[in-house]
């Protein structure tokens, strides 16, 4: 017999499997509690905007407390970090042991290059060069490689030719990135990043493991959710969630509510969940947040609609360049688009927003989370701007605290 999960608890299996249950002591978190969050989620989906903080070092912030941003620094960079960087959910760093389980990837992306009139084939002799560029000098940045090929163009992001070889080789694991420095990828080929050979899986154990580990980060989820964690198709999936369950890994549950066009939507929960009675988180999340990031879970989980807003003109803009939701218990009660204005040393709150149905308190439970901010920032104050329905509020209230 199916079990039955209300709405409710499956909303704190999922944040309990994200790492919101644990107590903060109150010390700032050290590289043995930065290796395990990372372990849980399985990935920190990387991305460039730096208006307030890279999102990679967000989830650290929100489940942690505030903590050393060069100690994940020296996890994720160099040949003796944790982590190496590949294409997960998006680029993302991923614990080295994670490579193998990614080479049915690699492999498509090899034989996509492979075709004749693909984009790596008709400048073979480029990637042939830089191969051998690599293989002579070790790893190097694309800017600092000397060629004629190496100009910025209008396509692609303005990349240069040997910047664009160099992107779609280290998809193929032609190229890997270990390292970064000034946020540009530091390649290197896989025998000078790798000490000894690391095999690829075959590609069903590696969708099996990867679906394997996606439940456990997601606690409870459905085949969309399973496929999206790290980016695949749901076709590839189901194999993997049927011997999950034949081995009882996964156990199918519904739950009333989730539905897809009329039609209830069948969902597993690992069989480690922890189902807790209880959540009482407090956090900002980044928009590439493992818990938000799949808008249609996020809907599903907290009846929150959210869409990043960085592409979006100014004046069509609802909710600000970088909003980041606020959770407060076990919902997402929120969203506030912060700004790091680190000439002035300020943590500008350029917006403030509150769903309907938050809880009283919910500016003055923010306060403290913006101070936590504020300081693992290295800013001093915070200003509130005057946008949005929770502006007021929380402006009063942090100068009530000032």
């Amino acid at each position: 017999m199916t079990d039955t999960v209300s709405p409710a608890l499956a909303r704190r299996i999922a944040l309990a499997a994200q790492g919101f249950t644990n107590t903060r002591s109150g010390a700032a978190p050290g590289t043995r509690a930065l290796r395990a969050l990372v372990d849980r989620l399985g990935l920190l989906q990387i991305d460039s905007v730096n208006v307030f903080e890279r999102s990679h070092y967000l989830p650290a912030l929100s489940r942690l407390g505030g903590y050393e941003r060069t100690a994940l620094d020296r996890l994720a960079h160099g040949k003796r970090g944790r982590f190496v960087e590949y294409w997960a959910h998006q680029a993302a760093f991923v614990p080295r042991e994670s490579w193998p389980l990614f080479g049915f990837r690699r492999k498509a992306y090899l034989h996509e290059s492979a075709q004749p009139d693909s984009w790596l084939s008709t400048h073979r002799d480029l990637a042939d060069w830089l191969l051998a560029e690599l293989r002579d000098q070790g790893p190097l940045r694309a800017g600092v490689i000397e060629h004629d090929a190496n100009r910025s163009r209008g396509s692609w992001w303005g990349w240069s030719d040997v910047k664009l070889a160099l992107e779609l080789m280290w998809r193929t694991g032609q190229v890997v990135c270990t390292e970064r420095v000034r946020f540009e990828r530091v390649y290197s080929l896989p025998e000078h990043a790798f000490d000894g050979d690391i095999g690829d899986l075959p590609e069903d154990e590696a969708i099996r493991r990867l679906v394997a580990h996606a439940a456990s980060a997601l606690g409870i989820a459905t085949e969309a959710d399973l496929a999206d964690y790290y980016r695949m198709k749901r076709t590839q999936v189901r194999g993997a969630i049927r011997d999950l369950e034949d081995e009882a890994i996964l156990r199918p549950v519904r739950v009333p509510g989730w539905e897809s066009n009329g039609r209830e939507t069948p969902a597993w929960v690992h069989h480690r969940a922890r189902r807790p009675r209880r959540i009482d988180a407090a956090a900002i999340l980044s928009p590439f947040d493992p818990t938000v990031w799949f808008r249609p879970r996020t809907e599903r989980l907290f009846d929150f609609h959210y869409r990043i807003e960085i592409y979006t003109p100014a004046h069509k803009r609802k909710f600000g360049y970088y909003s980041l939701p606020v959770l407060l218990g076990d919902q997402v009660v929120g969203r506030v688009d912060l700004k790091s204005d680190r000439q002035r040393r300020t943590l500008r709150v350029q917006s403030a927003w509150q769903e309907a149905g938050a809880p009283d308190d919910t500016a003055q439970r923010l306060v403290p989370l913006l101070r936590e901010a504020a300081d693992w920032q290295g800013l001093t104050d915070i200003h509130v701007g005057e946008w949005g329905n929770l502006a007021a509020p929380l402006r009063a209230q942090v100068r009530r605290v000032a």
